[in-house]
């Protein structure tokens, strides 16, 4: 299984209203692509800044590159993020899932 992190910032004062925006936007649409496993959101407040983490649990690579395109390392946005986001970060982190000291996610 593969864990697929992207990291974003708004500010402080929109930090519910964008939750709101990736729960009713971003989540389903990661759900409903073949091969996603799970969705993560983390969310803190940091001064007059909040940062947001996606953390998504996916089959294979093929299954990410059916939601994010070819090259699966860039990050995926949506239109609405105009309004939310401080800067667009172009890439996202891959890492391989495993649970426990030895045993790998199946």
């Amino acid at each position: 299984m593969i864990a697929r992190i992207w990291h974003g910032r708004t500010k402080a004062a929109q930090a519910d209203a964008y939750l709101e925006f990736l729960k009713e936007r971003a989540v389903p649409d990661y759900q409903s692509t073949p091969g996603n496993r799970g969705v993560f959101l983390l969310h803190r407040v940091e001064g007059d800044e909040a940062h947001f983490l996606t953390l998504t649990h996916w089959d294979s690579l093929a299954a990410i590159e059916a939601f994010a395109g070819a090259d699966i390392s860039r990050a995926k946005y949506y239109p609405e993020d105009r309004d939310f986001l401080l800067e667009f970060e172009p890439t996202v982190q891959h890492y391989e899932l495993y649970i426990g000291p030895d045993k790998k996610s199946e």
